[in-house]
């Protein structure tokens, strides 16, 4: 799917360097775990259930505090930042679970991810635009209401909304989930030309097929640990690999 050549010794805008963090308690959910996000590629982030995968991007963000370790975002230590301030940080992140607020209008959500600038009415005024521009679909329903949206409509304004800001990097946690195949392809297909519109993407997918086509670098995890990085279209070699990653798929659905 992701053809492009890119560039995988590029800068390094985030990165998590032997990250321990909880939820509860002492239990660990990441175990010393190392990525680094680098600029101007999809960064796919694969592993079985429970392996670690989601709880990494919410360590990214904020939403779980880092016990041991470093965050860290071109180059400086940022652990203990609020996820509202790594908006103002040029850094998006669209959530697993729905987060659209279904009773207000596709154009006021998209004018509640704009909140940052809120006093700048050209700019915002400048982002929907663009924000149409990409998504064509949510401008022939702006004036309808989020929750009147087909599941696949409701994803695609929510990664408008978290591009509206015109982030540097952009966080996705399983953005196919509960979409049926064609819109999955749809999505996949547009988040594979997002470097290229200059926005970094971090992937977490449990549809490893799909996750290894549009990524450009892979780290697999388990119970909060590396396993395996490297380009993706080297993990075709790895034998082992390939076997763990068949039981997955035993368990995936494309």
């Amino acid at each position: 799917m992701n053809a492009t050549v890119r560039r995988l010794d590029g800068p390094v805008p985030l990165e998590l360097k032997d990250v321990y963090a909880a939820y509860h308690g002492d239990i660990s959910v990441l175990n010393g775990l190392n990525i680094k996000v680098r600029e101007g590629i999809v960064t796919g982030i694969i592993g079985p259930n429970g392996a670690g995968k989601s709880t990494a991007l919410k360590t990214f963000y904020g939403f779980l505090k880092v016990s041991r370790g470093e965050v860290r975002h071109n180059g400086q230590r940022i652990n203990g930042t609020k996820p509202s301030d790594m908006v103002g940080r040029g850094v998006s992140f669209v959530p697993q679970n729905r987060s659209l607020f279904n009773d207000l209008t596709v154009e006021d959500n998209l004018r509640l991810g704009c909140w940052g600038i809120r006093s700048d009415k050209a700019r915002i005024q400048e982002a929907l635009e663009r924000s149409y521009e990409m998504f064509p679909i949510l401008k022939d329903k702006r004036h309808d209401s989020a929750g009147s949206m087909s599941g696949g409509q409701q994803r695609f304004l929510e990664l408008a909304r978290a591009l509206v800001i015109d982030p540097d990097i952009i966080m996705l946690d399983e953005p196919t989930a509960m979409l049926a195949p064609k819109v999955s392809r749809e999505l996949y297909d547009f988040i594979s030309g997002l470097p290229e519109k200059g926005v970094t993407v971090v992937l977490v997918d449990q549809n490893v097929r799909q996750c290894a086509a549009v990524s450009d670098y892979l780290y697999v995890l388990d119970l909060g640990a590396n396993r395996a990085e490297g380009a993706s279209a080297d993990f075709g070699d790895d034998e082992g690999l390939k076997a763990m990653i068949q039981e997955w798929l035993d368990y995936q659905i494309d």
